[in-house]
C-alpha cells in the first residue's frame, strides 16, 4: 500500500516515515500543501496523510482541491490545533479521520489500518478469500489453516491482489502501489515476484491468472472451484 504523507516537520516526517516502512508501506514525503496537490495528480496512492499548517498551500486547500477532482482517496489529517471547529471544518470538506498533535504511532497506524479497511468494505481486520487468510496488523497469510512463508514484496503483492480480488491488476498498478519515489521496480521483477507467490497459492487452490498485455487477476473462490 502507497500513502503520500504531507507534513512539513521533518523531524516528524522521518519519524512517521520510517515507523510506516517498517509496517511494510511505501511512503512517498512532502513538505508542502503545493506538492501535495502535485503528487495527488500525478500519482495514485491508497491513503492520503495531511497536516493543515502546510506552507505554500493550507492542507484544507489541498483537501478542498482533492474532493473537487470527485477523489476518494481517505484522507487522515494530523493537526496541532485540536479545536472542534477545525475538526468539523475538515470532516465537512471531506476528510475520513483526524487526528491531533501529539499522538502515538501506535494510534496513528491503527487508524491507517482502519482507514484502508473502510475504503475496502471490510469490517475485520482479517481478509478471506476462499482457504487464505490475510491479517492486516500482522501482515502475515495463512492457506488452508496454515502459515505461509512470504517476503515483504509478496506480501505487497498479495495485499494489492487481495485489494481488488476478481478484477485486473496491471503492472503499472502493482508498480504505482507497492513502491515509493526512488525505487526502481522493472516489469520484469513483477513476473519474478508474481510466479514465486504463485507457487505458495496455488498448491492450496488460490489461483492467480495471467491476462497477456493486461495484468493479474486472483480468481474469486467460486470461480477457482469453477475452474478446477
Amino acid at each position: 500500500m502507497r500513502i503520500l504523507l504531507a507534513e512539513d516537520d521533518r523531524v516528524l516526517a522521518d519519524g512517521l516515515c520510517r515507523s510506516l516502512r517498517h509496517s511494510g508501506y511505501a511512503v512517498d514525503h512532502v513538505a508542502s500543501g503545493a506538492d501535495a496537490d502535485s503528487a495527488l495528480t500525478l500519482h495514485e496512492y491508497d491513503l492520503l496523510i495531511l497536516d493543515l499548517g502546510l506552507p505554500r498551500l493550507a492542507g484544507l486547500e489541498v483537501l478542498t482541491k482533492l474532493r473537487a477532482r470527485s477523489s476518494a482517496l481517505p484522507v487522515m489529517i494530523l493537526t496541532a490545533a485540536d479545536s472542534v471547529e477545525q475538526r468539523v471544518r475538515a470532516l465537512d470538506l471531506g476528510a475520513d479521520d483526524f487526528l491531533a498533535k501529539p499522538f502515538a504511532l501506535t494510534e496513528l497506524e491503527a487508524r491507517v489500518r482502519a482507514l484502508v479497511r473502510r475504503s475496502m468494505g471490510a469490517a475485520s481486520t482479517v481478509l478471506r478469500h476462499g482457504p487464505l487468510g490475510y491479517d492486516q496488523v500482522g501482515r502475515n497469510a495463512t492457506l488452508n489453516g496454515q502459515p505461509i512463508e512470504l517476503s515483504a514484496r509478496e506480501t505487497g503483492l498479495l495485499e494489492i491482489l487481495l485489494q481488488r480480488a476478481g478484477r485486473m491488476v496491471s503492472k503499472e498498478q502493482i508498480v504505482s502501489h507497492l513502491c515509493e519515489w526512488g525505487e526502481e521496480v522493472s516489469h520484469n521483477a513483477v513476473e519474478v515476484y508474481m510466479h514465486r507467490l504463485r507457487r505458495k497459492l496455488e498448491g492450496g487452490g488460490v489461483r492467480i491468472v495471467t491476462v497477456r498485455g493486461l495484468g493479474y487477476c486472483l480468481e474469486r473462490p467460486a470461480e477457482s472451484g469453477a475452474a478446477a
